[in-house]
């Protein structure tokens, strides 16, 4: 197993992502032949509705966490919300997944888009960057 340090946490729903402010957060990577992820995050109670209504409703839903270094990219995970526990007046979020797509073909399907646009080279290089990190969905090509 390796744990990782999150350093925020998305929940992406079709065109929109919504950032849950983080009191602490950690990913686990099982290393087991499902290739299956832990991701625990500690909240305040003003944001638990949400967490509860996905725990309740056993849906599966896209998320964005950035791990480790806030420069890092955003690692895409498809989880379940696993369990949710009350730990003094704040809550731990357990969800439970996998990472979804590989970040490589992100950035290569963003990079194609944005050569499309013809844009100068200090444009290209930052609305790449200003892309990967905050991954928003792309159009098919």
């Amino acid at each position: 197993m390796k744990t990782f340090k999150m350093l925020s946490f998305a929940l992406i729903k079709e065109d929109s992502k919504q950032n849950f402010p983080l009191i602490d957060g950690i990913v686990i990577n099982q290393e087991n032949s499902h290739k299956s992820w832990v991701l625990e995050l500690f909240i305040s109670k003003e944001h638990i509705a949400t967490f509860q209504q996905l725990h309740k409703s056993g849906e599966v839903v896209d998320v964005h966490v950035v791990i480790s270094f806030p420069d890092n990219e955003p690692a895409p995970f498809s989880v379940v919300v696993s369990d949710i526990r009350e730990i003094r007046g704040n809550y731990s979020v357990l969800l439970k997944g996998a990472v979804t797509q590989l970040r490589k073909k992100y950035a290569e399907h963003l990079l194609k888009l944005l050569l499309e646009e013809d844009l100068p080279k200090e444009e290209l290089i930052d609305r790449f960057e200003k892309g990967m990190k905050e991954r928003p969905k792309l159009r098919e090509i």
